[in-house]
């Protein structure tokens, strides 16, 4: 929804194919007359996301299949050619007259190859950093220099296409927080090396005074030591800074700094004891603007907490309107008299709304439709004890209706991907969880060690775990399914995707697994082969890519023993086919084995339709035939859910 409450944007499903998406764009004042302008997808070039800006600008994301020579840069294969998609950013208006490229300089330099210009095409060289939500017109942004790949930040006019330089930032220092107000930057992050292989995180803040940007020590960090440290905002009042940090508990709390004292102060703005605190909720209007409004708990699902005595009674009100969702406010006009919103849980998708002078609700569509929430089952939070003792939290979702006294059910194992990562209660957008469910599996969700958002230890527990003690809890919450009477011990399967798929596979050649069977979706399965280079981002190489190391499924697949399942779509270039196919190969004489290659999928979502079509078929067709599960589900269970 636009600040003033104009226009509201949103993807739909196109008129012409209900598989395909289209922009449509609402006006505000005429709701229940639906969209006033819809304009589905071309041939080639399809919309990914869209947002309303400001005034009557759109902001519109397109994507579309490519395969070329790419050299390496980015993701991009060293040799050869590599199957991608070129993304790109437009910017157009509520009638979709006109779509022009979005922030991009309109400068070509001599000098730039064409190899490049096409990395930059690919990798996307503008993008949005900040609305500056009371600037009537100007937006900040960031291009890509393609002579230097310096990234330079502008003050962007939507209305006139003009800019304004903010800052270089160079392969080791960057923006931090810009003044909301008027864009001014107040602070930088720098990387400084401060010794063999270690690395320091200094936050330099702008002196008001001088104009000069000074190192602050108590925001520096060592990375080695992955405290987090992120200044979040301003106080206009006293000047102080949210900051979100773990430097003084297991879990992140925000707490005011103070730049003239250089020092934080002696207690929390905001704590909880078992989670982390995600973010803070800002005013976004002239109103409330930089006010504290709420904030945010990462506990089993994401949970906001208003201090705003208005947003509350807004919230609580609408919760008692949709029992048993989780409402989220997304965006309101000054007067709150238009508020639009979300409403989703574990069994319902979500859908979204306006409404309209804290009266009316206006529904404007749900994202899944043809799901019947009857049809999903139950979810939970639970943890159990690793067998060194640890204690490890984990999401399980179950068939409904299930009951103790209808016996124990086949179950999946499915660790989320990352590592560095997390799963979250509530909708599963992957469509994974409730399409298991409802052919009667239950599914656990180990948060198991190397899981970052549930505290630092459990994040750094995992660190060269890979396949080892990592394994170890996954199977672990196998046998605790087991031992509580959910799960039958001799239907028992895993399945992962990207980091999860390397866990099924290193199940695959494990001693003595627990399971019947595994499924491995976009697959790292070479460790070998990934080493520190596996991540275009330098910070993230420096933290985490030193981290990924353990078991080599690829150096044991002499040791596989379980059937395997492998699937990964041809355009992923962030785990590449050949690891899944080379594990394919390696285990297809010991075990029965299966691999697909699903035509134009990307590695993450926003996957199409016939993507999920056809990977799903593939996973429940192995679950029923060489996994054995087939007869175990009822006729009722075997109902579509997913792939309509």
């Amino acid at each position: 929804m636009s600040s003033d409450g104009r226009n509201l944007v949103a993807l739909v499903a196109s008129p012409n194919d209900p598989s395909a998406t289209a922009l449509a764009t609402w006006d505000l004042e005429n709701l229940d007359a639906g969209p006033k302008s819809v304009t589905p997808s071309g041939d080639r070039m399809k919309f990914i996301a869209a947002s309303a800006l400001k005034g009557e600008h759109i902001l519109v994301i397109g994507r579309q299949e490519w395969t070329g020579q790419l050299g390496g840069c980015g993701e991009g294969s060293v040799s050869g050619a590599t199957k991608t998609f070129v993304t790109k950013a437009y910017l157009t208006d509520t009638t979709h007259a006109k779509f022009g490229e979005a922030f991009a300089s309109n400068t070509r330099r001599v000098g730039v190859s064409e190899q490049m210009q096409r990395c930059l095409e690919i990798a996307g060289s503008a993008s949005l950093v900040h609305l500056l939500p009371l600037d009537p017109e100007r937006v900040i942004v960031v291009q890509v220099n393609e002579l230097s790949l310096a990234s330079n930040y502008y003050l962007y006019n939507l209305k006139t296409g003009q800019t304004e330089l903010l800052d270089k930032a160079g392969s080791r220092t960057s923006p931090g927080l810009f003044h909301p107000r008027t864009g001014e930057i107040l602070t930088r992050t720098m990387l400084e090396s401060s010794g063999a292989d270690e690395y320091e995180q200094r936050i330099l803040i702008k002196d008001p005074g001088t104009g000069a940007f000074d190192v602050h020590a108590p925001l520096t960090t060592r990375l080695s030591e992955r405290y987090t440290m992120e200044v979040v905002g301003i106080d206009d009042t006293s000047g102080k800074l949210y900051v979100l940090t773990d430097r003084f508990s297991p879990h992140v709390q925000a707490r005011m700094y103070d730049p003239k004292q250089r020092a934080f102060d002696s207690e929390a703005l905001v704590a909880h004891p078992e989670y982390d605190i995600a973010r803070l909720v800002f005013g976004a209007q002239p109103s409330n603007f930089n006010q504290v409004l709420g904030f945010v708990v990462n506990g089993a699902g994401p949970e906001t907490v208003y201090v705003d005595p208005t947003m509350k009674s807004i919230v609580d009100g609408l919760s008692q309107a949709f029992s048993g969702q989780t409402v989220e406010i997304t965006s309101y006009t000054d007067d709150m008299s238009k508020v639009l919103f979300t409403a989703s849980s574990a069994r319902h998708s979500p859908s979204h709304h306006v409404l309209v002078d804290r009266e009316r609700v206006v529904s404007l569509g749900a994202e899944q439709p043809w799901i019947d929430s009857a049809d999903i089952g139950e979810q939970r939070w639970v943890s159990y004890n690793a067998r060194d003792g640890r204690r490890i939290p984990a999401l399980l979702d179950l068939p409904a209706g299930w009951s103790r006294e209808d016996g124990p059910l086949p179950a999946v194992i499915h660790p989320h991907g990352g590592p560095w990562a997390r799963d979250y209660g509530g909708w599963d957008a992957s469509g994974w969880v409730p399409f298991l469910t409802s052919r009667g599996y239950a599914v656990l969700r180990p948060q198991y060690r190397g899981s970052a958002g549930l505290g630092r230890d459990l994040w750094i527990a995992g660190d060269a775990q890979w396949g080892l003690a990592m394994q170890d809890d996954k199977d672990d919450g196998a046998a605790w399914l087991v031992a509580e009477g959910i799960a039958d011990r001799n239907q028992l399967a895993i399945f992962g995707y990207s980091y999860g798929g390397f866990a099924a596979a290193a199940a695959v050649v494990r001693d003595a697994p627990p399971y019947r069977c595994a499924i491995s979706g976009a697959p790292v399965t070479d460790l070998a082969r990934v080493g520190t280079s596996w991540s275009q981002n330098r910070l993230q190489r420096i933290l985490q890519g030193r981290t990924v190391r353990g078991m080599d499924p690829m150096r044991n697949t002499g040791k596989a023993s379980i059937p395997v399942l492998l699937f990964v779509g041809d355009r992923d270039v962030r785990t590449p086919a050949f690891h899944a196919e080379g594990f394919f190969n390696a285990v297809r004489s010991q075990v029965d084995a299966r691999f697909e290659l699903i035509p134009d999928m990307p590695h993450s979502m926003p996957w199409y339709p016939r993507h999920q079509q056809l990977a799903l078929n593939a996973m429940d067709a192995f679950l029923k035939d060489e996994c054995g599960f087939g007869k175990s589900r009822s006729r009722s269970q075997q109902t579509s859910v997913a792939t309509e």
